[in-house]
């Protein structure tokens, strides 16, 4: 083990360089991190209730759910990407490259004059959105000091979070207000701030050594969704489910996804290693995870569709009544992973969930055109109670029951399967609408007597005379119907898959609290120590932890508190600028100098520091006592890890203790070691560092 001595001069990294950043700074760049964040989230749901005016304008309504699934698709196969090309690139480029694509995708939106146009802007969209949503999250842990990162972590999942409460409405209010290609231009000045913001404020950090990147694996599940997704989409609407277009799309995707397995098990650093799938618990969590994001999204996307058409309110209104199943999912969410930090206990959770989802869509399917709008928001508080049990719940197992090597592509496999079911989701239920819809429109057109572009839009539809739009409007409802129906055995499915779920012992280290962002699952590529952690930030932000006034009070402890505080100020401005100054240190604490002076000088007189002038720097004497609050941290973080008997004896042990050695510098170097109030934290006896 590398003691804190011989790393007084450490090569610089993000760690360090996100030290030198002044606070002000620092907030600066969040803002832009957060606006890039809220845009990308932001695209996932706007569109939503501004569909059927979208299709009512440029026709096509075969393609609706690909204005949804198309973003969705191209910003899952581009995180499988964008990671690796921030740790060769730089984070900064690739985040501004992100925007830059994300801001032309959405002039081209706003522009789009055919459903095929549109469908390819959104995809421009959803690739920079989906670097944008990761390279965000890995510029929080290189700008922001371990210390800090959970509380900024926890600010950028809310802003994931929220959206998905403020893009129905906001969708709403610019197709009622304004027009639907305002819900694409809002995006344009927003993304000018966030670039120059970015340019300005973000610094350019050293690029690490060029990762290995799985092309083939990345192009060929690419290759198997998009394919799968357009025969699900394609199939009985604009081709017979039985022609040469249908059967070779479904046999090209079969083909592409084998051959994706076989790479997977074959290149070094896979995107989605086949072992992973030795885990019954992992493959179990995946499959769950994909029927929430089926649920999700498929449900989230026709809504709006639903309220417009058969209740006849405006696209704002249709908004405001997603509400509850956006809240449902919300308290369930945060509530679920909060409930499993204290209890340890997680299986009832997707159980629960699933059979409310699968509930859910059986009483959505008996909705009609009498429905009141109380009876709607209760099937939807239902529903998205349903979601939230299991969404949050499913990131957290995986992530305690992956060998530590493995919980960043573990984690990412959860999302990649969720963000997989949303676009299956919204594809298979537009098929379905569009099929149901075909076979029932023609008899209401003949028997309200008008003209197909006379009812085209829900405006449209319920100008007419009541005995003329009833027709439709039961058209419609039968079919949004029949659809929620069909939804019910896929969440039924999920029920059953629920009830083979293993229940295995949870590592404590992520019984942490939950913040917004984990329970709508955010994206992720971090490395498994980065995880780790994040893990380890958020344990020391919620547990008292080592103090100095409890280390003080141990007899084996040769300075009192003072002593090791201002220790531990000359090693961590020591690291942070290679010289510790008495001014810095006072301007940093805002302490006066002659307040401190003291305390300095009294470690000067008792050899454990020297001073020239302004400089000071540790005597070997001060450097063992620096040894000596190291290892003391040290076995603190392992012995709350070696509590989960999850952890203890488990293979990766050796690899998890050289990760938390490093760790522990870092909180070493950064901590600001506060002690106003005794401690009573149990520390372990410990002689010397641990090995």
């Amino acid at each position: 083990m590398t003691s804190p001595r011989a790393q007084a001069h450490p090569a610089p990294d993000a760690e360090s360089s996100s030290e030198q950043i002044s606070p002000r700074r620092r907030n600066l760049i969040f803002v832009a991190i957060a606006l890039g964040m809220l845009l990308a989230a932001l695209d996932q749901t706007i569109v939503a209730t501004a569909l059927p005016t979208i299709v009512a304008d440029l026709g096509d309504a075969g393609h609706q759910s690909w204005v949804v699934t198309s973003y969705l698709l191209a910003s899952t196969i581009v995180t499988a990407l964008v990671g690796k090309l921030g740790d060769s690139l730089g984070r900064k480029r690739v985040f501004q490259a992100a925007v830059v694509f994300f801001v032309i995708g959405s002039v081209s939106c706003g522009l789009a004059q055919s459903m095929a146009m549109l469908v390819g802007s959104r995809a421009l969209q959803g690739i920079g959105g989906g670097a944008i949503t990761v390279t965000a999250s890995a510029l929080i842990g290189e700008v922001v000091p371990l210390r800090d990162r959970g509380r900024y972590q926890g600010i950028l999942g809310a802003v994931f979070g929220v959206t998905t409460v403020v893009g129905p409405l906001l969708g709403g209010y610019f197709t009622d207000y304004l027009t639907w290609r305002w819900a694409f231009w809002v995006n344009v000045p927003v993304s000018v701030v966030v670039i120059f913001v970015a340019a300005a404020a973000i610094p350019a950090l050293a690029s690490s050594s060029k990762p290995v990147i799985d092309y083939a694996g990345i192009v060929l599940v690419g290759l198997g969704a998009a394919g799968l997704t357009l025969a699900t989409s394609w199939g009985g609407t604009l081709y017979p489910w039985d022609s040469p277009a249908i059967i070779g799309l479904f046999v090209g995707a079969a083909v592409a996804l084998v051959a994706f397995v076989w790479v997977e098990s074959h290149v070094s650093q896979p995107i989605l290693p086949t072992r992973l799938f030795g885990s019954p618990v992992f493959t179990v969590c995946c499959v769950l995870s994909f029927v929430v994001g089926f649920a999700m999204l498929g449900a989230m996307t026709f809504l709006p569709t639903y309220m417009q058409y058969v209740n006849g309110v405006s696209a704002t209104t249709s908004g405001l009544r997603t509400l509850p199943m956006v809240v449902g999912m919300l308290i369930t969410s945060t509530g679920s992973g909060t409930l499993v930090g204290r209890t340890g206990r997680y299986k009832i959770f997707p159980v629960a969930g699933t059979a409310l989802m699968a509930l859910a869509f059986v009483l959505m399917s008996r909705m009609d055109p009498a429905t009141s709008a109380l009876v709607q928001s209760i099937y939807l508080v239902i529903l998205g109670a349903g979601i939230g049990l299991s969404m949050q719940v499913l990131v957290l197992i995986v992530q305690n029951t992956s060998n530590f090597e493995d919980l960043g592509v573990a984690t990412s496999g959860v999302t990649f399967f969720r963000t997989i079911g949303s676009s299956f989701g919204a594809a298979i239920f537009g098929s379905l609408f569009s099929n149901f819809l075909k076979t029932r429109m023609g008899p209401a057109l003949a028997a309200s007597g008008v003209r197909p572009d006379a009812v085209g839009s829900p405006e449209a539809l319920h100008r007419q005379p009541h005995n003329v739009a009833a027709p439709i409007v039961a058209a419609y409802s039968e079919s949004l119907s029949q659809v929620f129906l069909w939804a019910a055995p896929v969440a039924l499915l999920g029920f059953v898959l629920a009830l083979f779920l293993s229940e295995v012992p949870l590592r404590e280290i992520h019984n942490s609290a939950v913040d917004l962002g984990d329970g709508f699952g955010m994206p992720t590529t971090d490395t498994p120590e980065r995880l780790l952690e994040n893990a380890i930030a958020r344990m020391l932000r919620g547990d008292p932890g080592v103090r100095l006034r409890s280390i003080a009070m141990r007899p084996d402890c040769r300075l009192d508190v003072a002593g090791l505080w201002g220790v531990m100020r000359i090693y961590r401005f020591g690291q942070m600028y290679g010289t510790a100054r008495l001014t810095d240190i006072g301007d940093s604490m805002r302490i006066p100098f002659e307040v401190l002076e003291p305390t300095f000088a009294r470690l000067v007189a008792t050899g454990y520091a020297q001073q020239d002038g302004d400089k000071m720097w540790l005597t070997p004497a001060g450097t063992q006592q620096v040894d000596y609050v190291y290892s003391l941290l040290l076995a603190w973080i392992v012995d709350k890890l070696s509590r989960s008997p999850n952890y203890q004896g488990r293979p990766d042990r050796q690899a998890v203790e050289v990760a938390l050695e490093h760790i522990a510098h870092r909180v070493l170097a950064q901590r600001d070691w506060h002690d106003d109030t005794p401690s009573t934290v149990a520390l372990p006896a410990v002689s010397g560092r641990p090995s």
